[in-house]
């Protein structure tokens, strides 16, 4: 395994040039690392970081590429067809170029429930320009009034709320995909509804989850009180892909952090929040910047 140190995206971009970001997965091959080289130092571009995994019992090969180059000797189209021309080489399952600076942000739809953490610290990161995304909408199965800080968030910003009221024989989810579509992916920001393997097929793109780690596992209700009274001394936090199962996707990210006998419950609840809030923010940051790659059936390589 080959692999450069994580450095932030545009770090070291000369004047006038841009950064590329690409992402490969194919059948382990000699020579890929000389193409995907080639491929770019031929347009006059200069690779600033790579990642490359090879599993030692598989022949399959998967790299990330950070790079910047001129797009007035390389414009996005041919850069674009060059690196089709590369997975073709090599029969490749995934090639996704992103020019970040110019390409268009991600779409997505923020869905939640109850809780508003994980969702207004999206919206948040959002307003500060700190997730390459564009919040089309926000859905939830619980209503909030007109003057609750989420809501007075959405209508300054004027991003669509829909509150769809779930039951256990209707969770609204053909309402869902009507206002989903279109985007490029999907957020459950706590939103406690187990999606159904038909909505998941239907939607056909990736949905994130997030959810308490609390280590050992407390399934129920009051998770983090059950924990508490447990006097458990670690807690943590899961984002995944969506899966028919629950809570059973590829892992994308985890956080933990240590608890002690001096916290109290509100400060454990305020530390088991806060590690969602950033498992998530971490987990749609590093899915933006195609740091996410499916790894056998139930595994990530995440770079």
């Amino acid at each position: 395994m080959l692999s450069l140190a994580r450095r932030p995206l545009s770090a070291a971009v000369p004047a006038g040039n841009l950064l590329g970001i690409h992402l490969f997965q194919c059948p382990d091959a000699v020579g890929i690392v000389a193409k995907l080289s080639d491929c770019i130092a031929s347009r006059g571009g200069n690779i600033h970081s790579v990642d490359v995994f090879v599993p030692d019992d598989k022949p399959v090969f998967y790299s990330r590429s950070e790079f910047t180059y001129n797009p007035r000797l390389w414009p996005r189209d041919a850069l674009h067809a060059d690196f089709l021309h590369l997975s073709n080489c090599f029969d490749a399952q995934r090639s996704t170029v992103r020019v970040p600076d110019i390409d268009p942000k991600y779409k997505i739809a923020v869905l939640a429930s109850k809780q508003d953490h994980c969702l207004f610290d999206l919206l948040h990161r959002w307003q500060e320009g700190r997730l390459p995304v564009d919040i089309n909408c926000v859905i939830s199965n619980h209503d909030r009034p007109t003057d609750n800080h989420v809501r007075r968030f959405l209508q300054r910003h004027e991003i669509p709320y829909h509150y769809l009221p779930t039951t256990s024989g209707n969770k609204r989810e053909q309402e869902i995909l009507e206002l989903i579509e279109g985007t490029d992916f999907a957020v459950l920001a706590r939103y406690m509804q187990v999606m159904s393997e038909s909505f998941i097929k239907a939607y056909g793109k990736d949905i994130i989850n997030i959810h308490h780690g609390l280590l050992p596992s407390f399934k129920g209700g009051s998770p983090s009180r059950q924990a508490f009274n447990a006097g458990v001394k670690l807690i943590g936090a899961t984002s995944h892909f969506v899966t028919p199962e629950l809570d059973a996707g590829p892992i994308i990210e985890q956080m933990v952090e240590r608890v002690s006998h001096r916290d109290t419950l509100q400060s454990f609840v305020v530390k088991s929040e806060n590690l969602e809030k950033q498992c998530l923010a971490e987990a749609i940051k590093s899915y933006c910047e195609l740091r996410v790659l499916p790894y056998e059936l139930m595994k990530t390589v995440v770079f």
